[in-house]
């Protein structure tokens, strides 16, 4: 067993009425040198949630979010940075349109198989 740490990526349309839809979740996973985010933005129910949500914008920011994750060499210094740190900004505390929740800890023999359980439990 090994330790990873995860957290669920919502969407947070009006920051200050603190309602949120979850979208998805990250995992990282040190021993196995894993990162990976998984995304499903549901555009009916996003839409219902908040009628003035731009879904463009919205899809545009997942898509940094991902190459930052995966450490694209076109994403930016961010996603230059090592796993860990990318994770740290990935999951830093931000009171934006799309934010992380608190970073939770658990464990795992396979991180793929945990991002995908989770993924199905937190967001589908």
């Amino acid at each position: 067993m090994q330790v990873f740490e995860y957290a669920v990526i919502r969407v947070v349309p009006r920051v200050e009425r603190e309602e949120f839809i979850n979208i998805g979740v990250i995992l990282f996973c040190p021993k196995q040198k894993f990162l990976k985010v998984l995304f499903k933005p549901d555009d009916e129910r996003l839409a219902a949630f908040c009628c003035d949500l731009d879904l463009d914008c919205l899809k545009e920011n997942i898509n940094s979010l991902q190459r930052i994750c995966n450490g694209e060499k076109d994403a930016g210094p961010i996603a230059q940075l090592d796993q860990p740190s990318r994770f740290r900004w990935l999951t830093a505390t931000r009171s934006t349109v799309v934010q992380a929740s608190k970073v939770h800890p658990g464990l795992c023999v396979d991180a793929e198989a945990t991002l995908n359980r989770l993924f199905e439990q937190m967001v589908l």
